[in-house]
């Protein structure tokens, strides 16, 4: 962040720096949980530092600085999203499952859903921050439906349930009342219940077996082996791939979905590099274009002790950089 300041303002600033630095991770992902998308995130991440320091000298300490710089980033947050579409996967535009068969829609005007990498919201790390960007809290199906609340009843939810902020500290922050925010959290909670699902019936399997099983998912895909891929997937599971509007559910049909549209023709023309991305684990592919192979789309997985049971496909490769994943793979250098 570039801020440029005069000799009176420069000990305030490097003292504001030094305190607001450490929370700059928890709030990128507050700002992705409100608005969907990591890079509006990072952009108002960056406008809350700028408002707070602009304002850090009438700072008077009456809350802690975390709760003042969340006070902002929400403020930031809802002004953002006034007039704004919401952020959807597929499976949300209300449209029944399709086909392995059915013509690809792609629709690159829809500001689609993205994934967030953990290493930006510090759900792989040790530190406090990790309580706050937990994995439940950042699961993909739970951003997707947050991205149907009204912003107010979006926001009420992610501080009161997310973050465990007391309904009157909430009431501050909206201008509004105690009684109305715990109006408006009932209203949240009776709408997410009815799209997202409940953390309790989010089962992964043990460790080992969720090894060995995206172990399978890299062979299956890098051999291009339709029947292994069948017996990856549970018999309900879903698969989606934004930009395209279709959603495919159960393991034959979305077997078959990759079988017939993916360009890959055979074994050794895709590879994948696993990444962490919303809690979940996920893969960079890449396919083979002559002598090296390119980012062509990127799986984030939602796991259960059955097998893989939802896949939500990225396809926009400038993902790629985002995630710290190379440009290209040397052919001689794969596996």
């Amino acid at each position: 962040m570039l801020m440029t300041m005069t000799a009176t303002e420069r000990p305030a600033g490097a003292d504001f720096l030094r305190q607001a630095d450490p929370y700059r991770r928890e709030l990128l992902a507050h700002c992705y949980r409100m608005l969907g998308s990591v890079h509006d995130a990072e952009d108002l991440v960056q406008e809350t530092y700028l408002r707070a320091w602009r304002a850090y000298d009438r700072f008077e300490g009456r809350s802690s600085l975390r709760t003042w710089l969340y006070r902002i980033a929400t403020r930031v947050c809802l002004t953002a999203l006034e007039g704004r579409e919401k952020r959807p996967l597929p499976t949300g535009l209300g449209a029944p499952g399709s086909q392995a068969g059915d013509p690809l829609v792609e629709r690159d005007e829809v500001p689609w859903l993205e994934p967030v990498p953990d290493a930006m919201t510090g759900v792989e790390s040790g530190d406090p921050a990790a309580i706050v960007t937990s994995r439940e809290s950042i699961r993909l199906a739970l951003i997707a439906a947050l991205q149907y609340l009204p912003p107010r009843q979006r926001a009420v939810l992610i501080l009161r349930d997310v973050l465990q902020w007391r309904a009157a500290e909430v009431a501050q922050v909206l201008d509004t009342t105690t009684t109305a925010v715990n109006s408006i959290l009932q209203r949240a909670r009776a709408q997410l219940d009815q799209t997202a699902p409940h953390e309790n019936e989010v089962v992964e399997p043990s460790a080992a077996d969720q090894r060995e099983l995206l172990e399978k998912f890299v062979t299956a895909f890098e051999r291009k082996d339709i029947a292994a891929m069948v017996e990856l997937f549970t018999k309900d599971a879903i698969w989606e791939m934004p930009p395209f509007t279709g959603w495919y559910q159960g393991a034959e049909n979305i077997a078959r979905l990759i079988d017939t549209q993916c360009p890959a023709q055979g074994p050794g023309d895709m590879r994948l590099v696993p990444l962490r991305a919303n809690g979940q684990p996920g893969f960079g592919l890449y396919l083979r274009d002559g002598e090296v192979y390119r980012p062509f789309n990127m799986p984030v997985l939602t796991l259960s002790a059955s097998g893989v049971e939802h896949v939500t496909c990225f396809f926009d490769t400038g993902l790629f950089t985002l995630f710290g994943l190379p440009e290209t793979l040397p052919v001689a250098a794969a596996r």
